[in-house]
């Protein structure tokens, strides 16, 4: 059995949970967190430790999921702690996935352990596809699409806006963008083009409702390059109809093949989720059981979905792999 620990519960950090009880190869056997440990209820009896006891626990987990946010916590806690684990993370901050390579990579050579990061659906699987698009279709162009979904980063912000006291934003594809694309027209869309968002607000009671509304839309990098429809409304509809954190979307190539480029192809991978949290967390244990043979085989160094063999996140068996699946 794989022996996985998790750092960090939040809602990727349950969902790990959730993910390694269903593995058949893997057992959880610590989850660490910068809370009090007495005050974390998790859903499994897996031991709670003060992040600062991870050093403690180095020879008794083999793949350590680090569930942390991009902004802040990964850039410091991935490096660190494949000082004594191999770890799993899912950064996705895409500007900054070259820089976070390197620093992953130097200590995890050092330490002699494996890191794999970025992996989730986007970056991830998504990026997986959108290579895989460019090399059997060389000539031709990548297009991905987001949503419908809750943005988590972009309900944040508008949290922060005085007077606000919840919201929920949704990222949602043009419809007339979609059908280009899926047509082969191979269309140039601006960002506006591509999607929109709709936002679901709560608002306090006596706020400048059109102040809140013009903070949103004129909001620079998240809101005021989109077509963007502030909705007000009370807490209980919030709870009741935008409670779960639905997310996916789809990655387009169209490109033609042929001496004369006139055969015309459309690869489409599309992604439909409940809960984001969840599906990504799948994707992370399945990358911590890679994580964990790259290093029995004696490998170190980070890796990220482009460098790994899809065998290595299937639980069964190479042979049977091929009996099975190919």
């Amino acid at each position: 059995m794989i022996r996985v620990g998790i750092a960090g519960y939040g809602n990727l950090g349950r969902g790990v949970e959730s993910a390694v009880t269903h593995a058949q190869d893997m057992e959880l056997v610590a989850l660490f967190t910068r809370r009090n440990p007495e005050n974390v209820k998790t859903m499994t009896d897996v031991p709670v430790y003060s992040m600062d006891k991870a050093a403690e626990m180095a020879d008794k987990i083999d793949v350590l999921v680090i569930c942390g946010g991009s902004a802040n916590d990964l850039p410091k806690q991935t490096p660190e702690l494949a000082k004594l684990f191999n770890v799993v993370d899912s950064f996705d901050t895409h500007a900054k996935i070259p820089e976070h390579f390197a620093n992953v990579d130097t200590v995890c050579k050092q330490s002699g352990k494996i890191g794999v990061i970025s992996v989730g659906w986007d970056p991830g699987l998504f990026s997986l596809n959108r290579l895989m698009g460019q090399a059997v279709l060389p000539n031709g162009n990548d297009y991905t699409f987001w949503g419908k979904g809750v943005s988590q980063g972009h309900s944040d912000a508008i949290r922060r806006i005085d007077g606000v006291l919840d919201a929920r934003q949704y990222t949602i594809p043009v419809e007339s963008a979609l059908e280009k694309v899926r047509n082969g027209e191979n269309p140039t869309l601006s960002t506006r083009e591509k999607h929109t968002r709709e936002c679901f607000v709560v608002a306090a009671e006596g706020a400048d409702l059109k102040a809140i509304e013009e903070a949103i839309v004129t909001m620079p990098n998240y809101f005021a390059d989109y077509d963007t429809t502030v909705h007000f409304i009370s807490q209980e509809e919030l709870d009741r109809d935008h409670k779960g954190i639905p997310h996916g979307g789809m990655v387009f190539r169209s490109g033609t093949t042929g001496l004369d480029n006139g055969t015309k192809h459309i690869i489409e991978y599309k992604l439909n989720l409940e809960s984001n949290p969840e599906f990504t967390a799948g994707v992370l244990t399945a990358y911590a059981r890679a994580a964990y043979r790259l290093n029995k085989e004696g490998q170190s160094g980070c890796r990220t979905i482009f460098d790994i063999a899809p065998a290595y996140i299937h639980p069964e068996t190479p042979d049977v792999l091929r009996a099975k699946l190919l």
